[in-house]
C-alpha cells in the first residue's frame, strides 16, 4: 500500500503496518505556556534594521563551534540562527511539517520519495534541487557517525525535484532524523569555509564568524519564504549569566538566551518580552561503569536516593523546570513516572551504603576497604542550571557520607571521554527533539551509542533497541521505550533531575523570537522589529 501526504501538516499514520513512529508527531507537547507579547520600536543603524542575540550556548563548549552542520552539534547554530533549513520541521505541537520539502511518500518501509519546495536558493545563489540535496545527505552521511547511524542511507536517486532514498534497514523515524539540525541542507558545491561557514537555505547569510566570540549575520535576499525582518544580526556568545544580564540592561544586546533565573526579576516589566515553553530537555547523570566506585550498585542507587530533584527545582530554579522521573517529560506518551526512578531518601539511601559496607569514618565520609567514598562529578557551566544542580547535589550526597568533588569546566567534552577522569557526568540534553523517544537512547546508552559516555551495557536494553528500530506503530513504539526508561533506572546507569522551562528574553522593540519545545528554530524571517 502506498499513502502520500501533500503540503500540510503531516498528522495521519502513513504505514503499511498503520502507523508511522514519530512522523506522526507522537510528541502531543502540552504547549499552553509556550508563547510571548510584543511591543516597542526597531533598532536602526544608519537607516538599517539590526538585531544583537547574546547567548550562553554558542560555542565549543557545546560542541557548537561554528555552523557546518556536518560537524559535531554545530547543526544546533545553523539551524537556531537562520542560517541553514531541513526538508521537514516540527509544528509547535510537534507534529512534522514540510519544510524545504512539499510532501513525501512512504512506499514501503525501506524507500522513501520527497518531492523538493520549488524556487528554493542557496545563500550561495545555487539553485536547490534533488541533486543539491542528494549531494549534502551524502556528504553528511560520509563524515558525521550518528547521522550514518540514524539514516542509514543505502542509496539516494534523483529526478529533478524528486528524491528517491532506499534505507538499509526499515527506518521508522527517517523524517525526524531528516528534521535534526545536522540535517539542514547546504550547498556542498560552495564548500565549507575554514572558520565553519556554510551556504544554507535560510534567511540569514553568515558574513563573519570568530568561534567563542560571534557570528555576523545579513539578511538573505533571495530567501524563498519572504522578507526576512532584520537587515543585520550579530550573535555574541556570553558564556556568564551575570554578564548576559547586564549586557541586555544596559542594552548592548536586544535579546538573550540562558538569563539566569534569579535575574528574571529584572525583566519583568513593559520594557521586555519573555517566551517560554516546557522542553524535553534533561538534567541528567550517567554512571561510569569503568569506575571503580560508580561500578558498585549500591553507590549508583545511593546517589539516585541521595539527589532532591524537588529542592533543585523549586528552590534552585525558581520553579523554571519540572521534576524528573525518566528520560522524557510527562507531556509525552512515553514520559511521566516510569518505574525504577529514585525518589529524594536520604535515610534510604544510607542503609542502602551500610548494608553493601560503606562505613562511616570520624570525617564523616564512608570508606569500604580502605578505599574513600569519593566520587568525582563532571559537569561544565555555560548552562547556568548546571552548577547550580551539582551544588546541590555535593550538599545534599555529603550528608549521606559522599564526598563530592565537583569539577565544572569548559573542558567537559575532552575530559569525558576519559573515562579514569569522572565518576558521574552531569549534563543537559534535549531527550525528544524528534518527537520521538529513539533518538535518545540511540545517541546514549546503545553499545553503538556515540555518546555512551559511561560504558553502559544491558542485554535487555539491547533487545529493545532493536525492536523499537523496527516498529512503525506509535503506541507501540511508547511501550519500548517506557521498558528501556524501566530498564536503565533500575540498573541506575542515570539519574534524571528536571526538565527544562526554556526561556528567551527580548527588548519590547523585538517580535517573533519565540520558544520552541524543541529549541531548534530562534532566529526566523518572522524575527523583526515591533510596529
Amino acid at each position: 500500500m502506498t499513502t502520500t501526504h501533500t503540503d500540510s501538516i503531516l498528522s495521519r499514520p502513513v504505514t503499511r503496518r498503520g502507523a508511522l513512529a514519530a512522523t506522526l508527531g507522537v510528541a502531543s507537547f502540552l504547549l499552553a505556556g509556550c508563547g510571548s507579547s510584543q511591543g516597542g520600536s526597531a533598532a536602526q543603524t544608519g537607516g538599517a534594521s539590526s538585531f544583537t542575540f547574546g547567548d550562553t550556548t554558542f560555542n565549543s563548549e557545546n560542541e557548537e563551534p561554528n555552523v557546518n552542520p556536518h560537524q559535531t552539534y554545530a547543526g544546533w547554530a545553523c539551524m537556531r540562527y537562520g542560517v541553514g533549513e531541513t526538508l521537514f520541521k516540527y509544528s509547535d505541537s510537534m507534529e512534522i511539517e514540510p519544510w524545504l520539502a512539499t510532501s513525501f511518500e512512504n512506499v514501503d518501509e525501506l524507500t522513501w520519495k520527497v518531492t523538493l519546495r520549488n524556487g528554493v536558493k542557496f545563500s550561495s545563489g545555487r539553485a536547490m534541487d534533488a541533486q543539491a540535496v542528494k549531494d549534502c545527505l551524502d556528504g553528511l552521511v560520509a563524515t558525521h557517525d550518528r547521522a550514518k547511524g540514524d539514516l542509514a542511507i543505502a542509496d539516494i536517486a534523483v529526478d529533478g525535484q524528486t528524491l528517491t532514498i532506499t534505507t538499509s534497514e526499515p527506518k521508522p523515524t527517517l523524517l525526524n532524523y531528516l528534521s535534526d539540525p545536522y540535517g539542514c541542507i547546504i550547498d556542498m558545491q560552495a564548500g565549507v569555509s575554514d572558520d565553519g561557514i556554510v551556504a544554507g537555505t535560510g534567511p540569514y547569510v553568515v558574513e563573519s564568524l570568530e568561534t567563542d566570540k560571534e557570528l555576523d549575520l545579513r539578511r538573505n535576499e533571495d530567501y524563498w519564504g519572504g522578507v526576512p525582518g532584520f537587515d543585520k544580526i550579530k550573535v555574541i556568545t556570553i558564556s556568564d549569566g551575570d554578564t548576559l544580564t547586564m549586557s541586555l540592561q544596559s542594552g548592548e544586546i536586544d535579546a538573550a538566551y540562558g538569563v539566569p533565573y534569579a535575574s528574571y526579576n529584572l525583566f519583568q516589566g513593559d520594557g521586555y518580552t519573555f517566551s517560554s515553553c516546557a522542553t524535553s530537555r534533561a538534567f541528567f547523570c550517567e554512571m561510569n561503569f569503568d569506575s571503580p566506585i560508580t561500578r558498585d550498585p549500591a553507590v549508583r542507587k545511593a546517589i539516585a536516593m541521595g539527589i532532591d530533584k524537588e529542592g533543585f527545582v523549586n528552590k534552585l530554579l525558581d520553579g523554571n523546570g519540572y521534576v524528573a522521573s525518566g528520560a522524557y517529560p510527562d507531556s509525552l506518551p512515553f514520559g511521566g513516572k516510569i518505574e525504577g526512578a529514585k525518589d529524594y531518601d536520604s535515610d534510604g539511601a544510607c542503609k542502602v551504603l551500610e548494608d553493601a559496607g560503606w562505613v562511616v569514618g570520624d570525617d564523616g565520609i564512608r570508606a569500604k576497604d580502605g578505599t574513600r567514598l569519593q566520587v568525582r562529578w563532571l559537569t561544565y557551566p555555560s548552562r547556568q542550571e548546571q552548577p547550580l544542580l551539582a551544588e546541590s547535589a555535593q550538599a545534599t550526597l555529603k550528608d549521606i557520607g559522599i564526598d563530592l568533588q565537583v569539577n565544572s569546566t569548559a573542558d567537559h567534552n575532552t575530559i569525558r571521554k576519559d573515562r579514569s577522569a569522572w565518576d558521574v557526568y552531569q549534563s543537559a540534553m534535549v531527550t525528544a527533539p524528534t518527537g520521538d523517544p529513539e533518538y535518545f537512547f540511540t545517541t546514549h546508552f546503545l553499545d553503538s551509542s556515540s555518546n555512551n559516555n559511561g560504558h553502559y551495557h544491558s542485554d535487555e536494553m539491547e533487545r529493545l533497541a532493536a525492536q523499537l528500530a523496527d516498529e512503525f506503530d506509535t503506541s507501540k513504539r511508547a511501550e519500548l521505550a517506557i521498558k528501556m526508561q524501566e530498564v536503565l533506572l533500575a540498573d541506575d546507569g542515570a539519574i534524571f533531575c528536571s526538565h527544562l522551562k526554556m526561556s528567551m528574553i527580548s527588548k519590547a522593540s523585538v517580535t517573533g523570537l519565540t520558544a520552541h519545545p524543541c529549541d531548534f528554530y530562534e532566529v526566523t524571517a518572522g524575527l523583526r522589529p515591533s510596529a
